[in-house]
């Protein structure tokens, strides 16, 4: 079980990071603004899910092994919930209405919750150096 709750720890890990800072950041010096936005629009529902899948798994195995690991990969997918449901549609708005500061102001929030999500992967990764 506890190698179990590494590798979904890890692929959590690896897959937010490779999303945040490989593949969006790819699709904006790949293709012209008018594309890469649209694109990752439709991408990032399904990396939401992925968040939400992969940490409600990781905490539901990992639970016997290190409880406040559990909470820190269930407080990661009960968190994207809302960062789904609400923030990334608020976004949407904000860019299809040209509000151009709201649309910082809540896009530096996913930001800010995206880059929380990775750090706290990164210590339930870094705990396991010690089970």
């Amino acid at each position: 079980m506890t190698t179990l709750a590494l590798l979904a720890t890890a692929l959590l890990f690896g897959g937010m990071t490779l999303y945040s800072f490989g593949f969006a950041g790819f699709l904006f010096r790949a293709l012209p603004a008018e594309t890469a936005g649209p694109t990752i629009r439709r991408a990032f529902p399904g990396f939401y899910l992925f968040v939400i899948a992969t940490a409600g798994f990781g905490a539901a195995i990992m639970w016997h092994v290190d409880e406040l690991s559990a909470l820190i990969l269930a407080a990661i997918a009960v968190t994207t919930i809302p960062t789904r449901q609400l923030l990334m549609p608020a976004i949407n708005d904000a860019t299809d209405a040209g509000a151009k500061k709201r649309f910082i102001v809540l896009h530096s929030l996913s930001v800010v919750i995206t880059l929380s999500h990775i750090v706290g992967s990164a210590v339930v990764l870094s705990r396991f150096a010690s089970i």
